[in-house]
């Protein structure tokens, strides 16, 4: 099990990589729109290339950050359900969910986007738009996105079932979860409160 530990721990790092790198994609979106939108008004100029830039970099963001979507369990869960069951009952359904679900959906969408990819890289596709972009940069999002996040499911089955042994701590309680930020302001606050009984016993004794 160690092993298998070892190889999540390599998954989740690679996935925490790709999903900071997708921050950076928004940014680029972002000031890529703010620029094509002030070229436009200013100068009443355009550029398909541009524009579809920005929905390129939209797609990358949503595909490559699915995997550090499920790494950060930040997809959407029943809360009203899911908090009323037990730790392993939890668990068990993701253990079933990732492997009945999530595994066929990733393998069958890298099956049917990986020739699209191929053919498109292999024809030079281009967009039908005037001045656009080459489509397969595009089209590899598709099957790269859904290996990241087939890989994350791999790492997150092997960290239930190490749960379920007693091997590992539980990654759907929300303990292990906290930002750092959220981590910080609980030290803060328990910093301030012990501060302040320290404070009214001093006055108490005094």
């Amino acid at each position: 099990m160690s092993s298998l530990l070892g190889l999540s721990r390599l998954i989740d790092a690679i996935n925490t990589w790709v999903g900071k790198l997708t921050m950076w994609l928004i940014l680029a979106a972002t000031l890529i729109s703010a620029g094509n939108a002030v070229v436009r008004k200013a100068f009443s100029m355009s550029s398909n290339a541009m524009l579809e830039i920005q929905w390129y970099l939209f797609a990358g963001v949503f595909m490559l950050g699915a995997g550090y979507c499920l790494l950060q369990n930040a997809h959407v869960r029943i809360d009203f359900i899911s908090s009323r069951l037990t730790a392993r009952a939890r668990n068990w359904i993701d253990v079933i969910g990732i492997v009945v679900v999530l595994f066929p959906l990733c393998i069958l969408i890298i099956q049917l986007g990986w020739p699209l990819f191929t053919q498109a890289l292999a024809s030079g596709e281009m967009s039908s738009n005037a001045g656009g972009l080459i489509r397969w940069p595009v089209y590899a999002l598709i099957p790269a996105g859904f290996a990241l996040l087939l890989l994350q499911g791999v790492s997150e089955l092997i960290k239930r079932i190490a749960f379920l042994k007693g091997l590992g701590p539980d990654q759907l309680s929300h303990e292990v979860h906290k930002s750092d930020d959220e981590k910080l302001m609980e030290e803060l606050a328990a910093q301030v409160a012990a501060e302040t009984a320290a404070a009214e016993a001093n006055r108490k004794g005094t």
